[in-house]
């Protein structure tokens, strides 16, 4: 620890330099792990038998409503107990976990970097990347692929050895921040809360103060442990007030040096009120070496949901299967095949099918009434979306216009045309029945679908527009009264609104 920071850096590229930026494993791209050896051992059975113990020793228990974390990003004989405490607290089952660290060995103004990748390796193996979440993150602005940045950053991958010994099966999103703005730190929070669901863990990685003349930072020469922790303490006591406005107020004033204040703003950011923290673990690096001359501050936060927070994914779930009741995942993948057959059939033929035209035989739950929208993407670009608010016909007819609709009868685009039809992904949404709401407040980003009615227009928005797009709610009503051909700010009075959720499939990107 008492190596200078710019020392470190200088190690950490020229290893990662020596190493590819990507390994072609199969036909997979796979990002090798630049940390083993160094930050952690590069043998498996050390590694393993290294983590191993952190467990055992964290004496902390499990809590199944844990649904995001600040960890420590150190070197594991410094930090790796206090991460795994902080681990070892989130006893949830995730499908996917997503870590945003900040970046030290890049100037990333304003931008979030995620890799374009299949999986990343370790010396414990490989993890797969979510690359449909990634590849909806990076239709945003803000989210870019700078592969330089994850290759060489720390904060990021450090966490993956431990995510990989505890969880054992899961999706990665990591995420390398750079220096963000408040506005651009919300955008970024809003995205990201928009995708997430109550299976997702998110973990926001840094480190706390820095002390010491190896980091430039001397506020004080007496009570030097105490001083630490109270500066670390006060810091802390933002965080349990889920205050990121007042956390990054905090930082400015004192100039503690925490490196991943932004990665921490934005989970602030994405927190409803009722969630509750816990301050799992704090351990210093003076404290470890018996040195404070040079220090650095490591901090384990659990976030729990909050009884808001049930209430709401249990409520939005019931909601959920009411819309999709007895769709089985075969019923999913059949209707998905429905949509792609039944638009070819019509291109072809210049007629609406029968499903016996296309070899399907609608099972009963495909038979009842049902609300769907069918979404066509090329390129990841929209290419075309239409469908049913309220359910008046059976759930398989509904896919088979829509899709032939969104097609050939958007107006925002030209026709689709055959030999398009290999380029195409198709996704369908299946609607709840829209409810009205009293006001915009209601409105939630990422979970309700939005109706907008005023002087006899009126325009909708799936719920997965606003977050894929990085809209807040009055950005998104803004964008939604434009689309029913009103002034921009037309939502803002007189405008009346219905809320509704979807179960939501789609083919895996070509």
């Amino acid at each position: 620890m008492k190596t200078k920071k710019w020392i470190t850096l200088v190690i950490l590229l020229a290893t990662a330099a020596i190493l590819p930026a990507a390994e072609e494993v199969g036909k997979k791209n796979v990002l090798p792990s630049t940390l083993a050896g160094q930050w952690y051992p590069a043998d498996a059975g050390q590694l393993t038998k290294q983590i191993e113990g952190f467990f055992k020793k964290a004496d902390v228990k499990p809590k199944p409503d844990v649904t995001a974390l600040i960890l420590p990003h150190a070197g594991y004989q410094f930090s790796g107990q206090t991460a795994a405490c902080g681990v070892k607290t989130a006893g949830g089952k995730y499908k996917r976990i997503v870590v945003i660290g900040p970046s030290h060995s890049m100037y990333l103004p304003g931008v979030l970097s995620v890799p374009e990748a299949a999986a990343y390796k370790t010396p414990l193996g490989e993890v797969p990347l979510d690359t449909e979440f990634i590849g909806k993150l990076l239709k945003n602005e803000t989210f870019k692929n700078i592969s330089q940045a994850y290759t060489y950053e720390h904060s990021v991958q450090i966490e993956l050895p431990l995510l990989q010994y505890n969880f054992k099966d899961f999706k990665f999103v990591p995420i390398v921040a750079g220096a963000c703005s408040a506005e651009q730190i919300e955008k970024a929070a809003s995205v990201l809360k928009g995708l997430i669901d109550n299976e997702t863990l998110v973990i926001a990685s840094s480190d706390f103060v820095h002390y010491g003349p190896n980091y430039d930072y001397v506020p004080f020469k007496e009570n030097i442990p105490e001083q630490i922790k109270k500066l670390d303490m006060g810091a802390y006591d933002y965080i349990a007030k889920l205050d990121a406005k007042g956390f990054l107020e905090y930082k400015n004033k004192t100039s503690a040096t925490i490196c991943g204040s932004v990665p921490i703003a934005i989970l602030l950011s994405m927190q409803n009120k009722s969630v509750k923290t816990d301050l799992v673990k704090y351990a210093t690096s003076g404290e470890l070496t018996g040195d404070f001359s040079n220090s650095v501050s490591y901090l384990a936060v659990a976030f729990s949901a909050g009884p808001q927070e049930k209430t709401i994914m249990k409520e939005t779930n019931e909601k959920k299967e009411q819309a999709g009741k007895g769709l089985s995942e075969t019923d999913k993948k059949d209707l998905l095949k429905l949509a792609r057959k039944a638009l070819v059939y019509y291109l072809e033929n210049k007629k609406i099918p029968q499903p016996s035209d296309l070899g399907t035989q609608p099972t009963p739950v495909m038979s009842a009434q049902g609300a769907v929208f069918v979404t066509l993407e090329e390129n990841s670009q929209l290419r075309g979306c239409i469908g049913d608010i309220l359910p008046h016909r059976p759930l398989y007819e509904s896919v088979i216009n829509n899709a032939i609709n969104a097609g050939v009868n958007d107006w925002r685009f030209n026709p689709v045309t055959r030999p398009e039809c290999d380029k195409l992904t198709f996704e369908i949404s299946v609607l709840t029945e829209p409810k009205p709401v009293p006001s915009v407040k209601d409105i939630r980003i990422g979970i309700d679908g939005v109706i907008l009615k005023k002087q006899g227009r009126s325009a909708v928005f799936l719920p997965q527009v606003a977050p894929e797009q990085g809209w807040d709610v009055s950005q998104m009503l803004t964008h939604l009264s434009l689309k029913a051909g009103l002034p921009e700010d037309a939502w803002k009075e007189g405008a009346t609104f219905l809320t509704f959720q979807a179960v939501v499939f789609s083919e895996k990107e070509k």
